[in-house]
């Protein structure tokens, strides 16, 4: 009897391909390149190792086919370095666009950490200094954050509560009104929700930015989830919410997302619109941007100040101030005849100054009046003493007594040497 012994053939995938290939060729950036990748390993996650692993794979093969003479990394210069920046530049994607600036900016950044670090490190064979500069590396685009307005997130928000399927209902509102990114919720552990304080918590596990923390839930939240977990056990998976069993992804997340968008009439919404929306809401309403950032799990403030810059109302309430009094500016004077009172308004309101006369509108107030001379700072000497008495005396005549008051004062330095010195 014959026994055919099956083999299974694995391929390696195009990433080892080329690794095979960058290690015929030049043998040294290899090695190289897979010491560093190994130690990388160690502290980085899985999904930045891809990255990192595909910008230098990427180099390397710039180098063995553009410029077989460099052996080792020490050889890369500015000529070699400012030819990649123009293959990328000129580099055309499978949907037949150019490469983004965010993925220029990678791919250039995790070179420029990579030659850092071998440097730092005393690898034999890393350059003298690191050949790629901060200024080779494009500015950030950074496009306002995508949020529904407040009239599209109450309809949606409406139709979510109106969800008869509670699975559905409890991810739409999670993300409506936690702020929680897709990748958060379908972590989220079957023991996430606790009472503390007197209130309701969900912890939020380890995600990208490799930091947990709780965020409060507000009703009907810790409701819906307790009576999820009554019915759910999550089947051995250790999740919080499951679709039959299943992990959620963001597939799914997203389709259960625009249902409800459709239901509401707002067309497409991705899942990470809704933590925009929070966010936004919360800025135009007072929230501290502290706050906002420990909320949605910001390491940073310039991560939370992006949301600032949506309709701040805070801007649009000053804009629209200043520009009152700049119109007031412009505005032709009634074409009536000046009656007696009127005159005395206008004179009332010409304020003579070192220089000249200053002529604003009666109805305008002035934050500026006597600044110079009201500030700690100020100083004069006798020279300008006619000039100080003139608006002291033109003040008295007008019955200003705070300018009488302020510029006397004045005069009376200049008995003892400068005023204010």
């Amino acid at each position: 009897m014959t026994v055919v012994i099956e083999h299974t053939i694995t391929r390696p995938s195009a990433d080892e391909r080329a690794w095979i290939e960058i290690s015929q060729d030049a043998p040294l950036l290899a090695g190289t390149a897979r010491r560093y990748l190994d130690q990388l390993a160690i502290s980085h996650r899985p999904a930045s190792m891809i990255s990192t692993r595909s910008a230098l794979r990427l180099f390397c093969l710039h180098l063995v086919y553009e410029h077989p003479k460099v052996e080792t990394f020490a050889h890369v210069g500015r000529e070699q370095v400012e030819s990649y920046k123009l293959a990328l530049g000129a580099h055309i994607t499978a949907k037949g666009t150019a490469l983004k600036v965010n993925t220029l900016r990678m791919r250039l950044g995790m070179l420029m950490s990579f030659f850092d670090r071998i440097i730092e490190w005393g690898y034999r064979d890393a350059p003298a200094r690191n050949p790629i500069y901060i200024s080779d590396i494009p500015r950030p685009e950074e496009p306002l954050p995508k949020a529904l307005d407040d009239a599209s997130a109450a309809r949606f928000l409406r139709e979510a509560t109106a969800e008869p399927d509670l699975l559905r209902r409890i991810v739409v509102e999670l993300l409506a009104r936690t702020g929680l990114r897709v990748g958060e919720l379908c972590a989220l552990e079957k023991d996430a929700v606790s009472r503390r304080g007197g209130g309701w918590w969900l912890k939020v596990p380890v995600g990208k930015l490799r930091n947990d923390r709780l965020v409060p839930l507000l009703p009907p939240l810790p409701e819906l989830l307790l009576e999820w977990q009554a019915t759910h056990s999550g089947a051995g998976s250790g999740l919080l919410l499951t679709n039959d069993g299943r992990p959620l992804n963001r597939h799914v997340v997203t389709r259960m997302v625009n249902r409800v968008a459709r239901r509401a009439g707002i067309g497409h919404v991705h899942p990470h619109q809704l933590r925009h929306t929070l966010a936004t809401q919360a800025v135009n309403r007072g929230m501290r941007l502290e706050s906002i950032a420990e909320l949605l799990g910001h390491r940073t403030l310039r991560m939370t100040i992006n949301y600032a810059r949506i309709a701040n109302r805070t801007v649009a309430d000053e804009y629209q101030s200043a520009m009152a009094k700049v119109e007031a500016l412009y505005e032709e004077p009634p074409d009536l005849p000046e009656t007696p009172e009127m005159r005395r308004l206008r004179l009332e309101h010409s304020r003579m100054l070192g220089n000249g006369w200053c002529t604003r509108p009666s109805h305008m107030d002035c934050s500026f009046e006597a600044l110079c001379e009201g500030c700690g700072f100020f100083a004069t000497s006798v020279e300008f003493k006619g000039t100080l008495a003139r608006q002291r005396d033109h003040a008295v005549s007008r019955g200003q007594s705070q300018r009488q008051v302020l510029y006397q004062g004045l005069l009376d330095g200049l008995e003892g040497g400068a005023a204010g010195i």
